[in-house]
């Protein structure tokens, strides 16, 4: 009787201890073929998708001629790398609706299309930068096109950072550009290029359409660019950016005060209309030291919080 219970027991033991495996194993099998998700392809998780190009585009009212295989390329690289560099296309929604305000009606008075105004966001990205070549603001004008546009430029006053005259100054380039070479592209391409630039090329190539002539790669790139910054920040949703419209930069509200002295110390001046250094250099980023030499008694237009 008790060699059966043993027997028994230790059959029962073999049986247990065979479920056991049994159920680890299959524990294990479902791990595996279910996949644990540091074990998932990225393919599985994040999808990078290849954008179809629009067949309407075009450029200051001239039709993008995709139909070029070198034109569709190069169309396609614009809008994959701005859809796909996300983190500067929000950047451009928030500072698109700050600025474009601004420029908008410039360039409406000026007679240049509308869409220059996306040659100062692939300029700049709308900010006031200096180039390695050293040319500076939103529209990246150098210093010798700058005073030959009407701006003043030197250690005390660079109006190359001053939005509405860098604006207009860009608009007479412009302008000029478009009556000696024909087309709005090619104006664009003399922007980047500069005019001699874009005459020589015309000359040796024996072309005079923007899409026909082979240039540098970064003019290469200029109005494909545009374009394609155009597209996408006309149709954000199409292109995966999602915000509110309190995510938005906007402009603070200001009023102008005249100047027509000299100002000896810009700190204290600005502590005088009740404001400080930083908020009056931030609006008026032309100022370029802590002083106005204004030794002819030039009358300058100063922006100041709405509120002081």
């Amino acid at each position: 009787m008790n060699k059966s219970i043993k027997f028994l027991g230790l059959i029962a033991i073999i049986m247990i201890s065979s479920l056991f495996i049994f159920s680890t194993s299959t524990i294990s099998i479902k791990k595996t073929d279910g996949k644990n998700e540091s074990d998932k392809n990225t393919s599985e998780t994040y999808k990078i998708k290849a954008l179809k190009i629009p067949l309407n585009l075009s450029f200051a009212g001239e039709p993008v001629p995709i139909e070029k295989t070198d034109i569709k390329e190069r169309i396609d690289r614009e809008l994959l790398v701005n859809t796909y560099w996300q983190s500067n296309g929000l950047l451009l929604f928030k500072r698109t609706h700050k600025y474009f305000p601004v420029i908008e009606p410039i360039l409406e008075k000026n007679g240049i299309p509308n869409d220059f105004k996306y040659l100062a966001v692939i300029e700049s990205g709308l900010q006031n930068v200096t180039s390695p070549a050293g040319a500076k603001g939103f529209w990246q004008l150098m210093k010798s096109t700058a005073k030959e546009n009407g701006l003043e430029v030197n250690d005390n006053v660079d109006e190359r950072y001053h939005l509405e005259k860098a604006t207009q100054a860009a608009c007479d380039y412009l302008k000029a550009a478009k009556k000696r070479f024909g087309s709005w592209t090619m104006a664009a391409a003399a922007y980047n290029a500069g005019n001699t630039g874009i005459a020589r090329k015309i000359e040796s190539q024996k072309v005079n359409t923007y899409y026909d002539l082979l240039l540098g790669d970064e003019t290469q790139r200029y109005v494909p660019r545009m374009v394609a910054l155009k597209e996408i920040l006309t149709n954000p949703k199409k292109y995966g950016f999602v915000f509110d419209a309190e995510d938005l930069y906007k402009l603070e509200p200001t009023k102008l005060i005249k100047v027509d002295t000299v100002i000896n110390d810009i700190a204290q001046f600005s502590k005088n209309l009740g404001i400080n250094y930083k908020i009056l250099k931030l609006h008026n980023p032309w100022l370029r030291e802590n002083k106005l030499n204004n030794k002819s008694r030039k009358l300058y237009t100063l922006k100041i919080p709405s509120e002081n």
